[in-house]
Protein backbone atom coordinates (compact mmCIF):
# COMPACT_ATOMS: atom_id res chain seq x y z
CA UNK A 1 0.00 0.00 0.00
CA UNK A 2 2.99 2.36 0.56
CA UNK A 3 4.37 1.68 -2.27
CA UNK A 4 1.38 2.62 -4.26
CA UNK A 5 0.93 5.83 -2.36
CA UNK A 6 5.12 6.82 -2.99
CA UNK A 7 4.66 5.63 -7.01
CA UNK A 8 1.21 8.32 -6.96
CA UNK A 9 3.29 10.74 -5.23
CA UNK A 10 5.93 10.53 -7.53
CA UNK A 11 3.82 11.03 -10.66
CA UNK A 12 1.97 14.13 -8.90
CA UNK A 13 5.81 15.66 -8.15
CA UNK A 14 6.66 15.15 -11.97
CA UNK A 15 3.80 16.60 -13.21
CA UNK A 16 3.97 19.89 -10.66
CA UNK A 17 7.47 20.32 -12.17
CA UNK A 18 6.41 19.89 -15.54
CA UNK A 19 3.96 22.65 -14.90
CA UNK A 20 6.57 24.85 -13.15
CA UNK A 21 8.62 24.70 -16.26
CA UNK A 22 5.95 25.29 -18.66
CA UNK A 23 5.17 28.60 -16.87
CA UNK A 24 8.77 29.89 -16.32
CA UNK A 25 9.10 28.98 -20.24
CA UNK A 26 5.63 31.36 -20.83
CA UNK A 27 7.27 34.05 -18.15
CA UNK A 28 10.22 33.90 -20.47
CA UNK A 29 8.99 34.19 -23.77
CA UNK A 30 6.52 37.07 -22.46
CA UNK A 31 9.78 38.93 -21.16
CA UNK A 32 11.44 38.14 -24.27
CA UNK A 33 8.15 39.69 -26.55
CA UNK A 34 8.01 42.77 -24.44
CA UNK A 35 11.57 43.79 -24.86
CA UNK A 36 11.46 42.95 -28.72
CA UNK A 37 8.64 45.28 -29.48
CA UNK A 38 9.80 47.88 -26.75
CA UNK A 39 13.06 47.73 -29.34
CA UNK A 40 10.96 47.85 -32.20
CA UNK A 41 9.58 51.11 -30.66
CA UNK A 42 12.84 52.72 -29.83
CA UNK A 43 13.95 51.92 -33.55
CA UNK A 44 11.06 53.38 -35.04
CA UNK A 45 11.52 56.28 -33.19
CA UNK A 46 15.00 56.96 -33.82
CA UNK A 47 14.42 55.91 -37.58
CA UNK A 48 11.71 58.72 -37.86
CA UNK A 49 12.82 61.74 -39.84
CA UNK A 50 12.95 65.18 -37.98
CA UNK A 51 10.70 67.32 -39.93
CA UNK A 52 12.00 70.86 -39.39
CA UNK A 53 9.17 73.96 -39.70
CA UNK A 54 9.94 75.70 -43.08
CA UNK A 55 10.31 78.77 -41.49
CA UNK A 56 13.21 77.12 -39.63
CA UNK A 57 14.50 75.40 -42.50
CA UNK A 58 14.97 78.75 -44.31
CA UNK A 59 18.57 79.91 -44.68
CA UNK A 60 19.18 83.08 -42.09
CA UNK A 61 22.19 83.83 -44.25
CA UNK A 62 20.61 85.66 -47.30
CA UNK A 63 22.70 88.63 -48.21
CA UNK A 64 22.22 92.03 -50.21
CA UNK A 65 24.90 93.66 -51.78
CA UNK A 66 25.00 97.83 -51.39
CA UNK A 67 26.90 100.77 -52.65
CA UNK A 68 27.78 103.59 -50.31
CA UNK A 69 29.70 106.56 -50.91
CA UNK A 70 30.27 109.81 -50.19
CA UNK A 71 30.89 111.55 -46.76
CA UNK A 72 32.01 107.99 -45.31
CA UNK A 73 35.17 106.84 -43.65
CA UNK A 74 35.34 104.16 -45.45
CA UNK A 75 33.48 103.89 -48.48
CA UNK A 76 33.19 100.98 -51.12
CA UNK A 77 30.59 97.58 -51.72
CA UNK A 78 29.37 95.75 -48.73
CA UNK A 79 27.69 92.37 -48.21
CA UNK A 80 24.74 92.95 -45.67
CA UNK A 81 21.85 90.89 -44.06
CA UNK A 82 18.83 91.47 -45.85
CA UNK A 83 16.48 92.99 -44.31
CA UNK A 84 19.40 95.65 -42.85
CA UNK A 85 18.62 99.39 -42.87
CA UNK A 86 20.42 102.77 -43.92
CA UNK A 87 21.94 103.03 -40.47
CA UNK A 88 23.72 99.37 -40.94
CA UNK A 89 25.14 99.99 -44.17
CA UNK A 90 26.65 103.36 -42.66
CA UNK A 91 28.05 101.37 -39.57
CA UNK A 92 29.68 99.09 -41.57
CA UNK A 93 31.69 101.63 -43.93
CA UNK A 94 33.06 102.85 -40.46
CA UNK A 95 30.13 105.95 -39.48
CA UNK A 96 29.76 109.22 -41.10
CA UNK A 97 33.31 111.37 -41.85
CA UNK A 98 33.76 114.36 -40.22
CA UNK A 99 32.72 116.84 -43.40
CA UNK A 100 29.68 115.07 -43.60
CA UNK A 101 26.69 116.87 -43.88
CA UNK A 102 24.40 115.84 -40.99
CA UNK A 103 22.42 118.53 -41.06
CA UNK A 104 21.09 117.58 -44.38
CA UNK A 105 21.26 113.63 -43.70
CA UNK A 106 18.59 113.82 -40.53
CA UNK A 107 16.24 116.01 -42.89
CA UNK A 108 16.69 113.81 -45.92
CA UNK A 109 17.76 110.29 -45.19
CA UNK A 110 15.66 107.65 -43.38
CA UNK A 111 17.91 105.81 -41.80
CA UNK A 112 15.90 103.22 -40.42
CA UNK A 113 14.89 102.77 -44.11
CA UNK A 114 15.59 98.73 -45.20
CA UNK A 115 17.99 98.50 -48.02
CA UNK A 116 17.39 96.30 -51.10
CA UNK A 117 19.57 94.43 -53.29
CA UNK A 118 22.05 96.83 -55.42
CA UNK A 119 21.15 99.62 -53.80
CA UNK A 120 23.28 102.99 -54.42
CA UNK A 121 23.63 105.11 -50.70
CA UNK A 122 25.67 108.67 -51.04
CA UNK A 123 26.28 110.50 -48.27
CA UNK A 124 26.96 114.32 -49.52
CA UNK A 125 29.59 116.63 -47.39
CA UNK A 126 28.78 119.72 -46.21
CA UNK A 127 28.45 122.38 -49.13
CA UNK A 128 27.48 120.13 -51.52
CA UNK A 129 24.27 117.95 -52.39
CA UNK A 130 24.10 114.25 -52.19
CA UNK A 131 21.09 111.57 -52.88
CA UNK A 132 20.72 108.18 -50.84
CA UNK A 133 18.73 106.24 -53.87
CA UNK A 134 17.61 102.42 -54.75
CA UNK A 135 18.73 100.92 -57.61
CA UNK A 136 20.95 102.91 -59.85
CA UNK A 137 20.20 103.54 -63.34
CA UNK A 138 22.82 105.08 -65.37
CA UNK A 139 25.16 107.81 -63.85
CA UNK A 140 23.53 109.76 -60.88
CA UNK A 141 25.44 112.72 -62.44
CA UNK A 142 22.86 113.15 -64.92
CA UNK A 143 20.68 116.30 -64.91
CA UNK A 144 17.00 116.08 -64.47
CA UNK A 145 14.32 118.80 -64.38
CA UNK A 146 12.55 116.44 -62.23
CA UNK A 147 12.16 116.73 -58.89
CA UNK A 148 14.07 113.67 -57.01
CA UNK A 149 12.02 112.67 -54.29
CA UNK A 150 15.12 110.78 -52.56
CA UNK A 151 16.99 114.27 -52.30
CA UNK A 152 14.50 117.41 -52.84
CA UNK A 153 14.38 119.59 -50.24
CA UNK A 154 10.81 120.02 -48.31
CA UNK A 155 10.54 123.40 -50.44
CA UNK A 156 10.68 121.07 -53.54
CA UNK A 157 9.14 118.61 -52.64
CA UNK A 158 5.81 120.98 -51.50
CA UNK A 159 5.86 122.86 -55.27
CA UNK A 160 4.85 119.96 -56.50
CA UNK A 161 0.71 119.75 -57.44
CA UNK A 162 -1.43 118.44 -54.14
CA UNK A 163 1.56 118.06 -52.00
CA UNK A 164 1.36 119.61 -49.03
CA UNK A 165 3.31 120.03 -45.26
CA UNK A 166 1.65 116.89 -44.38
CA UNK A 167 2.42 115.09 -47.39
CA UNK A 168 5.82 116.36 -47.74
CA UNK A 169 6.95 115.37 -44.70
CA UNK A 170 5.60 111.65 -45.78
CA UNK A 171 7.64 111.57 -48.37
CA UNK A 172 11.14 112.75 -46.18
CA UNK A 173 10.05 109.85 -43.35
CA UNK A 174 9.49 107.07 -45.97
CA UNK A 175 13.02 107.74 -48.12
CA UNK A 176 14.62 105.52 -50.07
CA UNK A 177 12.56 105.17 -52.84
CA UNK A 178 13.96 102.58 -55.49
CA UNK A 179 11.16 103.88 -57.65
CA UNK A 180 8.78 106.84 -58.06
CA UNK A 181 5.73 104.04 -57.55
CA UNK A 182 6.79 103.40 -54.07
CA UNK A 183 4.91 106.57 -53.51
CA UNK A 184 1.98 104.19 -53.38
CA UNK A 185 3.00 100.83 -52.54
CA UNK A 186 4.67 102.26 -49.31
CA UNK A 187 1.17 103.94 -48.87
CA UNK A 188 2.79 107.85 -48.84
CA UNK A 189 0.58 109.18 -51.56
CA UNK A 190 -3.16 107.70 -52.92
CA UNK A 191 -3.42 106.84 -56.58
CA UNK A 192 -5.05 110.53 -57.49
CA UNK A 193 -2.51 112.83 -56.15
CA UNK A 194 0.77 110.09 -57.56
CA UNK A 195 -1.05 110.81 -61.09
CA UNK A 196 -0.82 114.36 -60.83
CA UNK A 197 3.00 114.60 -59.88
CA UNK A 198 4.40 111.20 -61.46
CA UNK A 199 5.57 113.08 -65.04
CA UNK A 200 7.25 115.90 -62.74
CA UNK A 201 9.14 113.40 -60.28
CA UNK A 202 12.39 110.73 -60.07
CA UNK A 203 14.26 108.57 -58.01
CA UNK A 204 17.49 109.39 -60.26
Amino acid sequence: MNWRKNKLFKKILRQAAKFQTSIILALIGTALIGAGLSASNIFKNSAQPQFVPAEQNMSNDEKIVIDISGAIKNPGIYKLESGSRVDDAIRKAGGLSKDADRAWISKNINLAGKLVDAQKIYIPKEGESGSVSGVSQGSTNNISSKININTATEAELDSLPGIGEVRTGKIIANRPYSSIEELVTKKVLGEGTFEKIKSQITTN
